[in-house]
């Protein structure tokens, strides 16, 4: 059933039932593309963990992932010990295979939010989720959103650690983050409305956007380098601690600004095809902007994330960060 309910939820189908049990545990599908887990018995040590996907509609093999997951789930390869709420975003845009639809549903999820329009609304309802979904669950608070990049990159599997000013991430989810093979961590250094962003400035969660590799089409994703994530994940939904390894061997980086696109006559200074982590030197010009001008690096050199000269105007067009040690060493 909870196959069927990725396929039908993806056909825009009503299954006959909305609730349902596995061995351990009964389910609920709470909304389209929404589904809630809830264990006969919590394990002493269990979070309640949000796992979302597809908050871009053409970041597929995290889909695919979770759906093997719940074919695990439901196959009695997995058990489950802690309260979890499952999320498929932009359920139109993955339909038609695109990023978003109107407008990028990760910069939407801010509780003043006022725009309107079909994704301002899916993002008011996947709001409203998690606060009730935190709500009844008062035990610690964990949100893994999972995507792929559009580009290549140094470092295919990478973390996105979102900005907060009250609080502060648990030593442990390096070690975790390092046992499921992530390759690198972004710190953020401003709040910016994302999904992960949303859980951890509202409700002091552990959260991360997850970016597991590179934009594919559904069918032509290799999940064989997630598996450890897919480990990860399942240990979470069993309610026991993952996997540990030393987070010495991933690359820690700081945001220190945002490259913004102020203007139609906008263009970045380097080839479309500029993986993520590329480092430029001194005196290397990044963007130019009719109403901005030039952005020149200055000081010290510049690595580049999420580059994309085609965002709408008033958005941001890249990240700018220069590596730093592991946090608290």
């Amino acid at each position: 059933m909870l196959v069927d309910w990725l396929d039908l939820t993806l056909e825009e189908r009503v299954p006959e039932s909305l609730e349902g049990r596995l061995p351990d545990a009964c389910y609920t599908i709470r909304a389209p593309g929404v589904l809630e887990l809830h264990p006969d018995a919590e394990m002493p040590q269990a979070r309640a963990c949000v796992f979302s996907a597809g908050i871009h509609g053409n970041e597929t093999a995290p889909i695919e992932l979770v759906g093997e997951v719940l074919a695990r789930l439901e196959a009695g390869l997995v058990s489950v010990g802690a309260p979890i709420l499952i999320i498929f975003g932009n359920l139109p845009a993955i339909r038609h295979a695109q990023r978003f639809c109107t407008t990028n549903l990760n910069r939407l999820f801010q509780r003043e939010l006022a725009e309107e329009g079909d994704e301002p609304q899916r993002a008011r309802e996947l709001m409203a989720t998690v606060d009730d979904f935190y709500k009844r669950h008062p035990q610690p608070r964990l949100h893994y959103d999972l995507h792929t990049a559009i580009r290549d990159s140094q470092y295919p599997r990478f973390a996105v650690e979102p900005f907060s000013d009250d609080t502060i991430t648990s030593d442990e989810q390096w070690h975790w983050l390092a046992g499921a093979e992530m390759q690198a961590v972004l710190h953020q250094h401003q709040h910016s409305w994302t999904f992960s962003h949303y859980s951890k400035h509202y409700h002091h969660a552990q959260a991360f956007t997850l970016e597991l590799g590179k934009v594919h089409a559904f069918g032509n994703n290799d999940l064989a380098d997630l598996q450890p994530m897919r480990a990860l994940i399942e240990a979470l939904i069993t309610g026991n601690d993952p996997q540990r390894e030393n987070p010495d061997t991933m690359a820690f980086f700081q945001v220190t600004q945002e490259l913004m696109r102020a203007s139609e006559d906008f263009a970045l200074c380097f080839p479309d095809d500029t993986p993520n982590f590329s480092q430029f030197p001194v005196g290397a010009r990044l963007a130019q902007d009719a109403n901005a001008g030039d952005c020149v690096v200055t000081d010290a050199p510049l690595t580049v994330i999420f580059p994309n000269a085609k965002v709408e105007v008033g958005a941001r067009a890249a990240l700018l960060a220069r590596q730093v040690p592991l946090p608290n060493k």
